[in-house]
C-alpha cells in the first residue's frame, strides 16, 4: 500500500502532501522545546549530577559538563553544515548514508531507531515508578508502574497524532516549569554568594578540581545528559526555513543545555560547600534516593512546599521526554518507510500531516519493550531505566562518531562547502572527542547501567549487532526491489 492510501480513522492526504510532513510548522523555539524535552533537564540534574559528584570528580563535576558541551559544539559544526544540504526526517542515517555509503546508512538507521526506542522505554520505567509513588502518596492507591506506563503510552500516541504544533505547545509548558524552578534556585544561590563556602569557582572549575578523582566517570554522565539535541535536524522538514532555523536551534540547544547543566550543578555544589558536596551526594546514593541531593537544597532555599512540587515536575519532565522521543522515533520510521526500507503504509500521514501509522508502530514497540520487564517482575528503575539509558547513550554516541566522519567524507567528495573549519577541522576534532567519550562509556558501562559485568557486556554487544542487522536488512530489501 502506498503512502497516499487512507488508514483507519485517518483522512487520506491529497497528492501534494502524501508521504510528507507538514512544512513550515516549527520555528526555532518550537524545535528548541522538543530538544530540551528530550534531554529532560530535571531528570538529568536529579539523576546524573549526584552520581557524577559522588563517584566522579566531586566538586569538579560542573567542569565535565563544559567539556561535554565543547565536544558537542564541535560535532554540531559539521552536523549543521551537513544539514544545509540534506534535509530529511531520518537525519542521522541520511547523513551517514550520504558520506559513508548506503549500507552503513541503513545500519545507522537501525541504531538510531534502537536508541530512541530504548531511551523512551527507559523513561517509561522511571516514569511508571515515579507516578506509582505519587499516586500512593497523594491518593493512597497502589497502581502498578506498568499500568501508569501503558496509560501514558495511549496519551502520547494521541498527542503525537494531533500534530507537531500540539506537541510543541504541551512540551513548552512542561519544559518551562522544570527549567524555571531549577534556574530560579541557581540564580538565587548565585545572587546570595553561594553556600557556606561561598561560590567556590576555583574549587569547581580550576584544572586541579576538574581532574580530581575520576573525571572520566563525570564526563561520561555529562555526555549522557547532552543526548537529544540532534533532534533539531529530525524536524527539518517541518521547520520554517530549515536551512536557517535548524542551525540556529542546534547551536541554541547546545549552548543552553551546556550552560544550564554547568550552572545548576555548580550552584548545587556551592549550596553544600565544595568540601562537603561529594559526601552529601554519596549519602543520597547510599540512601537509595539520589534526588535528595538535589531536592534538599532547593527546599531549603524556597520552603518545604518544594518537596511536594519537585516529584510532580520530575514526572512531567519524564513525560515531556517520552513525548519528544516518540516524535523522533516515529519520524525515523516514517523516513525509513518512505525510502522503501519498511512497508509503504508506515509513511502514511493523517489529516494533520503527522506520521500516524509510524506513531502507532512506535507505540507498539514501546509496549513490547516494557511488558517483559513487568511480566518478569523486574524493578523498573534498576533494570528498564538503567539498561535502556545505557544502551541509548552508547548507540547515540556511535551515531555522533559516524556522522562526524561522514561529514568529512561527504564534503571532501562533493565540495559543496569548502570552509575548512566547518567541514574538516571541527568534525575531526569532534570525532576525536566523541571517540574518547565512547571509550569512557565502554570502560564504565557497568557503572552507567548500575548492573553487573555480564549484563553490561550483553547490552554493549546489542549495539553493533543492530548495526549489522540494519546493513543486512537494507541489502536484502534493496535486492528484493531491484530483483536478481
Amino acid at each position: 500500500m502506498d503512502s497516499q492510501t487512507a488508514v483507519p480513522n485517518q483522512t487520506a492526504p491529497d497528492a501534494s502532501t502524501a508521504g510528507k510532513l507538514k512544512p513550515n510548522s516549527l520555528g526555532v523555539l518550537g524545535i528548541l522545546f522538543f530538544v530540551l524535552s528530550a534531554q529532560a533537564p530535571l531528570t538529568g540534574v536529579a539523576g546524573a549530577v549526584p552520581i557524577a559528584v559522588a563517584i566522579g570528580n566531586g566538586a569538579g563535576a560542573p567542569a565535565a559538563y563544559l567539556a561535554a558541551g565543547l565536544i558537542t559544539l564541535l560535532f554540531s559544526v559539521g552536523f549543521v553544515a551537513m544539514g544545509r544540504h540534506v534535509v530529511d526526517a531520518g537525519a542521522f542515517y541520511r547523513y551517514i548514508g550520504k558520506g559513508l555509503g548506503r549500507d552503513l546508512g541503513n545500519g545507522s538507521a537501525g541504531i538510531a531507531l534502537f536508541a530512541y526506542c530504548a531511551i523512551q522505554a527507559a523513561m517509561y520505567g522511571l516514569y511508571g515508578a515515579t507516578v506509582n509513588g505519587l499516586l500512593a502518596h497523594y491518593a493512597g492507591i497502589d497502581v502498578p508502574w506498568w499500568v501508569c506506563a501503558l496509560v501514558t503510552m495511549a496519551i502520547v500516541q494521541v498527542l503525537g497524532a494531533l500534530g507537531i504544533e500540539m506537541g510543541a505547545k504541551v512540551l513548552a509548558v512542561f519544559v518551562l516549569a522544570e527549567f524555571s524552578i531549577l534556574s530560579a534556585f541557581a540564580v538565587v544561590t548565585f545572587a546570595k554568594g553561594g553556600g557556606p563556602e561561598g561560590l567556590g569557582f576555583a574549587d569547581t572549575f580550576s584544572p586541579g578540581a576538574a581532574l580530581e578523582g575520576a573525571p572520566g566517570v563525570a564526563l561520561m554522565f555529562a555526555v549522557a545528559s547532552m543526548i537529544g539535541f540532534e533532534a533539531t535536524a529530525i524536524y527539518g522538514e517541518e521547520a520554517r526555513e530549515p536551512r536557517r532555523t535548524v542551525p540556529r536551534a542546534t547551536y541554541a540547544a547546545v549552548a543552553l543545555v551546556t550552560g544550564f547543566f554547568a550552572f545548576a550543578s555548580w550552584m548545587l555544589i556551592s549550596s553544600y560547600g565544595a568540601s562537603k558536596a561529594a559526601g552529601a551526594a554519596g549519602k543520597a546514593l547510599q540512601g537509595g534516593d539520589s534526588t535528595a541531593f538535589v531536592f534538599a537544597p532547593i527546599a531549603a532555599q524556597f520552603g518545604t512546599w518544594v518537596n511536594d512540587v519537585l516529584p510532580i515536575l520530575l514526572a512531567t519532565s519524564l513525560f515531556a521526554g517520552i513525548l519528544a522521543f516518540h516524535n523522533s522515533a516515529n519520524r525515523y520510521l516514517f523516513s525509513l518507510s518512505r525510502e522503501g526500507l519498511l512497508p509503504r503504509r508506515v509513511s502514511a500521514v493523517n489529516d494533520r500531516h503527522s506520521p500516524g501509522v509510524a506513531g502507532f508502530v512506535q507505540t507498539s514497540i514501546a509496549v513490547l519493550l516494557v511488558i517483559p520487564f513487568s511480566l518478569a517482575g523486574k524493578d523498573p528503575v534498576l533494570t528498564l531505566f538503567s539498561w535502556g539509558s545505557g544502551i541509548a547513550v552508547l548507540a547515540i554516541m556511535l551515531l555522533y562518531f559516524l556522522t562526524s566522519v561522514s561529514v568529512v567524507a561527504f564534503f571532501r567528495r562533493e565540495r559543496l562547502d569548502t570552509r575548512p573549519w566547518n567541514t574538516l577541522v571541527a568534525p575531526l576534532l569532534g570525532a576525536v572527542g566523541i571517540a574518547g567519550a565512547i571509550w569512557l562509556i565502554v570502560e564504565n558501562f557497568t557503572t552507567l547501567i548500575g548492573g553487573d559485568r555480564t549484563t553490561a557486556l550483553w547490552l554493549q554487544a546489542a549495539v553493533p549487532a543492530v548495526l549489522v542487522l540494519g546493513v543486512v536488512t537494507g541489502r536484502l530489501t534493496r535486492s528484493a526491489r531491484t530483483g536478481p
